[in-house]
C-alpha cells in the first residue's frame, strides 16, 4: 500500500511539472502543502518562475509559511540572480523562524554572490553556532575567508568541514585551492587527489589540479588532467592552455 502511494505521489508530481503550477482553486485552500511541494520539484527542474508562483500561493494561503519564504528565497538568489528579493525573503523567513541555520547559510552564500563578504561570514557564523556540525556553513565560510585573502582561517573552516563530513569532496577541493594560494603545492596535489577519489567525476578537481602539476613542471600529468577534465564538459581557460602549450611543447 506504500509502493501504492509513493507510485501516486511521484505521478502526481510529473503531471504537475508539466502543467505548471496549479491554481489554488485546482488546490485546497487549506492545502499550502501541496503548493510548496510543487515549488520545489519545478525549483529542482530550473523551472524557476513557475516554482516562484506556486511559492507566492502558498504564502497567500499562509503568510507565515517559513519553507515557502525560504524556497522562494532560493530560487529568486541561485535560480535568477534577484539577489535582493533573495535577502527580503530569507529575512522574513529568518523573522518567523530564529533558529533555522539553513537559511542563514543561504543568505551568506547570497551575500557573497552580491560581494558582500563580511555579510556572508557573519551569516555563516549564525549557521554554525546554531547548528556546530553544519559541514556546509565551514566549507562557504571558507570560500568567503578566501576572497579574503585570509588564508590561515580558510584552511581551518575546510579543516573542519572535512572533520564533519570526511566525504566532502568539494572541502578538499577548496583547501586544494588555499594550498595552491600559499605556494604548497604537494598538500594541494593532495587534497585534488582525494576529491578526485571521492567524486571520479568531478571536472573542477581535475583542471585545478592540472594547474598545480603545471607549476611543478609535470607537464604530462597536467596535460592528462586536462584532457580529463574537458572529457568532463569543464571548459578549460585559453590562456592556461596557451601556457601549458608553450612550456611543454605541445599543441595538444
Amino acid at each position: 500500500m506504500k509502493l501504492f502511494f509513493r507510485i501516486v505521489f511521484k505521478i502526481f508530481l510529473i503531471l504537475t511539472i508539466l502543467a505548471g503550477c496549479a491554481t489554488t482553486e485546482e488546490i485546497k485552500e487549506t492545502d499550502s502543502d501541496a503548493l510548496l511541494n510543487q515549488g520545489i520539484a519545478l525549483l529542482e527542474e530550473g523551472q524557476y518562475d513557475l516554482s516562484i508562483n506556486c511559492f507566492n500561493k502558498a504564502i497567500e494561503i499562509n503568510p507565515r509559511y517559513t519553507d515557502a519564504y525560504n524556497n522562494r528565497g532560493l530560487a529568486y538568489g541561485m535560480g535568477k540572480g534577484q539577489y535582493d528579493k533573495a535577502i527580503s525573503d530569507f529575512n522574513k523567513a529568518i523573522e518567523l523562524n530564529p533558529k533555522y541555520a539553513g537559511i542563514y547559510n543561504k543568505r551568506g552564500l547570497v551575500y557573497e554572490e552580491k560581494g558582500q563578504y563580511d555579510k556572508a561570514i557573519s551569516d555563516f557564523n549564525k549557521a554554525i553556532e546554531l547548528n556546530p556540525r553544519y559541514a556546509k556553513a565551514y566549507n562557504n565560510r571558507g570560500i568567503a575567508h578566501a576572497i579574503k585573502g585570509q588564508y590561515e582561517k580558510t584552511i581551518s573552516d575546510y579543516n573542519k568541514a572535512i572533520e564533519i563530513n570526511p566525504r566532502y569532496a568539494k572541502a578538499y577541493n577548496n583547501r586544494g585551492n588555499a594550498y595552491y594560494k600559499k605556494g604548497q603545492y604537494e598538500k594541494t596535489i593532495s587534497d585534488y587527489n582525494t576529491a578526485i577519489e571521492i567524486n571520479p567525476r568531478f571536472a573542477e578537481a581535475y583542471n585545478n589540479r592540472a594547474v598545480a602539476y603545471f607549476y611543478k613542471r609535470d607537464y604530462e600529468k597536467a596535460w592528462d588532467d586536462v584532457y580529463k577534465a574537458q572529457n568532463l564538459g569543464y571548459k578549460v581557460h585559453p590562456g592556461f592552455l596557451n601556457a601549458l602549450r608553450q612550456a611543454s611543447g605541445r599543441e595538444k
